[in-house]
């Protein structure tokens, strides 16, 4: 029952209080980029999720059993981006075989993934929190969740502004950056939850 419920804190923790898009402000290039359609944002999200959720699991072996025994952890941060290069080919040649109207959606963000500093994050906030190897995982997956949700919630209100009357002045990145900035205030009101 234990588990259960820090896994039920770590998941409120990732999504809403510490999500990566709002309160680390990380990610944002493909937060603001691909969030122009719902469905490229809810592709962009599906892909960090798988990403995120298996640079950590090999991050974590990698670091427990190649870099702690060679006393290399000095050069984690390099494995680790490699590893998320790595795993980005696969993805990017996977979803351009199963989906390719989703790939050219994606276009230029999808092999950006890679320089996406919230799956760096995650990799690296994993072992500052000593999280072991089904933690690393679960905080993985709920942390690709908010940030899915976060790139979902844009998507939305960005494709209502497209109709909605506002000055020329305004459209496009301007308003993206409001609404960005507008939504990242509301976040900031789980700030105080403490699980």
């Amino acid at each position: 029952m234990e588990f259960i419920s820090k896994i039920f804190t770590m998941s409120i923790m990732a999504i809403f209080v510490q999500n990566f898009v709002f309160s680390r402000v990380l990610g944002l290039c493909p937060y603001i980029g691909v969030s122009k359609k719902l469905d490229s944002a809810t592709g962009m999200g599906m892909a960090v999720i798988f990403v995120m959720t298996l640079a950590s699991t090999f991050t974590w072996l990698i670091r427990t059993y190649l870099l702690i025994p060679m006393h290399l952890e000095y050069l984690q941060t390099i494995a680790f981006i490699l590893t998320i290069a790595s795993l980005v080919q696969f993805v990017e040649m996977a979803i351009q075989k199963v989906a390719p109207t989703l790939y050219k959606s994606l276009g230029v963000y999808l092999p950006l993934i890679t320089t996406n500093c919230a799956v760096l994050g995650v990799t690296l906030l994993n072992v500052s929190n000593k999280f072991n190897f089904i933690e690393s995982i679960f905080n993985a997956f709920f942390s690709g969740i908010g940030f899915t949700m976060a790139l979902v919630l844009m998507a939305g209100i960005r494709e209502r502004l497209e109709k909605a009357n506002i000055p020329v002045s305004m459209k496009g990145m301007p308003i993206a950056l409001i609404v960005a900035g507008s939504m990242a205030l509301a976040f900031l009101g789980f700030a105080g939850f403490k699980i």
